[in-house]
């Protein structure tokens, strides 16, 4: 039988489970080449480097780099789905599949343990780690928001890709647009260049965000704030909560993050107490982990002066998402209306484009 993702992408839109949709088609084909040139890769020895979609290839050639594939392309065109259905048949035995977010948070702890370690290069035992457990890594939603992740994360990929670690990246934004007007970006550069390098550069250039096609999956989202809002979120906290709640001190890299209301999995929060707070990633990641529902209260419309719980909202909306909890809020606009201006404004649409999709039917299933 035939492996690989272009077959499963197949089946699925002969069951219907998928439209048709020739960007996607295109990407799924690359993505079906890199399949076939990792059956049998090894980095440590020389294997078959698969030439092409249908099985045609060489034996017992000289080892190459294989190259990678970074994708990009607007919200809900399909991106993580194809990029899942790579994973799920990689011929590869250690592969991981993991967010940016969280990937970054642990080499961020990887680093500290080695610098506790006086390591000379603290940066090298943790890419040695992560070679050794990953041969294939695939990250979802790359991106860089801060100078510390922008000088740690090119060095580490160069030890990454000198292990013979083939990358796949999905993102909303092409190579050149990383780490756009941050501080000190010049000294970025060099990363962008390396991406291009080693990963072939796709645009998912789909016309349709498949986000927005789906039906309502009941109320989860209410808007306008005021009286009625409040009273469906403490109808739905009586729904999910078995009882009154008390708060959930989670201890993270040495200091304290509070679910406001936590109840055997249920969490309640405002969005000043969640949003507003000094948390950060791994904060926002340690939240997603214990709860299955989080209610998040009073979503205000942001400005340009509140562009940091916006930063905040997002990565805790991209925990939530990848968690696959379940986000009841209630919020004074829209989705696309809540950040329209403003620096984070562009990766904002991504946020709101998944509050819809957390707000659709059979999200979870």
């Amino acid at each position: 039988m035939p492996q690989g993702p272009l077959f499963r992408y197949r089946a699925l839109l002969a069951s219907g489970e998928l439209r048709d949709d020739a960007a996607q088609r295109l990407a799924i084909e690359k993505l079906q080449l890199l399949h076939r040139r990792l059956e049998g890769y090894n980095p440590a020895k020389p294997s078959r480097f698969g030439l092409g979609v249908f099985g045609w290839g060489r034996e017992n050639i000289e080892q190459v780099d294989i190259q990678g594939l970074y994708l990009y392309g607007g919200v809900g065109r399909g991106k993580s789905m194809l990029m899942d259905l790579f994973f799920a048949q990689a011929p590869v035995a250690k592969k991981r599949r993991v967010h940016f977010h969280a990937f970054m948070q642990e080499v961020h702890a990887g680093i500290a343990v080695a610098r506790k370690a006086y390591q000379k290069d603290p940066i090298e035992p943790v890419a040695e780690k992560i070679a050794a457990e990953a041969t294939l890594l695939c990250f979802d939603e790359l991106q860089i928001g801060d100078i510390t992740d922008a000088m740690i994360v090119g060095r580490l990929f160069d030890k990454l890709f000198a292990r013979g670690v083939v990358i796949v990246a999905t993102s909303n934004r092409h190579p050149d647009d990383l780490y756009k007007d941050g501080l000190n970006r010049q000294l970025f550069v060099p990363f962008i260049e390396r991406i291009k390098e080693r990963l072939e550069i796709f645009h998912l250039a789909s016309d349709t965000d498949y986000r927005q096609g789906r039906r309502p999956g009941g109320e989860v989202y209410f808007s306008p704030l005021g009286a009625d809002s409040r009273a469906k979120m403490d109808q739905a906290w009586a729904a999910y909560a078995v009882c009154k709640g008390r708060p959930l001190e989670l201890l993270v890299q040495g200091r304290s993050t509070v679910i406001p209301l936590h109840c055997e999995g249920v969490g309640r929060g405002h969005f000043s107490e969640l949003c507003e707070a000094a948390y950060g990633p791994a904060d926002y990641l340690a939240i997603a982990d214990a709860v299955a529902v989080l209610l998040l209260d009073d979503i205000p419309v942001l400005t340009r002066e509140q562009a940091g719980p916006a930063k905040r909202f997002v990565t805790l909306v991209d925990a939530l998402y990848e968690a696959k909890v379940r986000l009841i809020c209630s919020a004074a606009a829209a989705p696309e209306q809540l950040f329209a201006q403003g620096d984070g404004a562009f990766e904002f649409a991504r946020t709101a484009s998944r509050l819809r999709e957390m707000a659709s039917e059979g999200w979870r299933k």
